[in-house]
């Protein structure tokens, strides 16, 4: 047994210097040079090694250009299409991103935010759940003071926060990833069979806040702030309802009153809401508390 053990480790470890090395081969290649059948290579490659960035043209494999150091404008295109902000530039052109990468042209442009989550402290967290994602495993950690075991569908950030979206007791629910405490990837052999509605729910909604229930709430804006509201993307399948010379209404979908109070706190007092009633009530007892203090 540890002589086979031996035998296959030492075959990954060629294999990898080869990909590494920035080699190309086929899998008969390597059955040939290993003394193994093609099938035997072609699961170390698909399954042995599947965390690696391998590419295959043809019969072909190597490492993807990008693992080697070699950045291409479509992996450039690509990140930014990940980051979100592939619309903050008129054209990701080849042309243009030469341009940005050139310290001498990029000096015309300053991009500002409102600022990112800081996630530094929880590094080794946000890449092993990562890898958990990826390799369909049950995960565990702390949550609101209370055990939860769930298996995790995917990271998202939404307004500058990262929240993990996982499966707790046949739920597909949203957990806040600076408030996961104790993480732990007990059985990385373990797996789960990501279940069809939930993929589809994820790609179908434009917000990360999941609940059985949601809330469609109407608008009333004046149109000082019309601009801002319609020209981004700030409220999820947003409709306009009406619209005139002093203000606009629109209506959206929601799954959390807070969701929606916090665009609303924020626009005050060019902003109010229509419906439902409640969440105005509670916003007025919001600043009622507030200005009391």
């Amino acid at each position: 047994m540890k002589k086979s053990h031996d035998t296959l480790a030492l075959r990954l470890s060629l294999i990898l210097t080869k990909l590494n090395s920035g080699e190309s081969f086929t899998a008969k290649e390597l059955a040939e040079e290993f003394n193994v059948n093609i099938r035997t290579i072609q699961r170390d490659i698909k399954e042995r090694l599947f965390y690696i960035p391998i590419d295959k043209k043809g019969d072909y494999y190597s490492m993807k250009s990008y693992a080697l150091g070699k950045l291409s404008f479509q992996d450039i295109k690509n990140f930014a299409t990940l980051s979100g902000i592939k619309e903050l530039y008129p054209e990701l052109s080849n042309d243009f991103i030469s341009d940005i990468l050139n310290v001498k042209l990029n000096k015309a442009y300053l991009i500002k935010n409102q600022g990112f989550e800081n996630i530094t402290s929880k590094k080794d967290c946000f890449e092993q759940l990562s890898a958990a994602i990826i390799k369909n495993s049950p995960v565990n950690f702390i949550y609101s003071n209370k055990p939860r075991v769930v298996n995790p569908y995917k990271l998202i950030n939404n307004n500058s926060i990262w929240y993990l979206l996982a499966d707790e007791n046949n739920k597909l629910k949203n957990f806040t990833f600076s408030k996961i405490e104790k993480f732990n990837w007990e059985d990385e052999s373990k797996k789960f069979t990501s279940k069809k509605e939930f993929l589809e729910q994820i790609e179908r909604n434009d917000t990360n806040w999941f609940s059985n229930e949601n809330i469609e709430v109407t608008l009333k804006i004046d149109n000082s702030a019309k601009e801002y509201f319609l020209r981004k993307e700030i409220l999820p399948n947003k409709k306009l309802l009406k619209q005139n010379d002093e203000y606009f209404i629109i209506s959206t979908i929601v799954s959390y009153d807070d969701e929606i109070l916090r665009v609303v706190k924020y626009w005050l007092p060019h902003i109010k809401i229509v419906s439902p009633q409640y969440l105005q009530t509670k916003l007025n007892n919001m600043l009622s508390e507030y200005i009391n203090q």
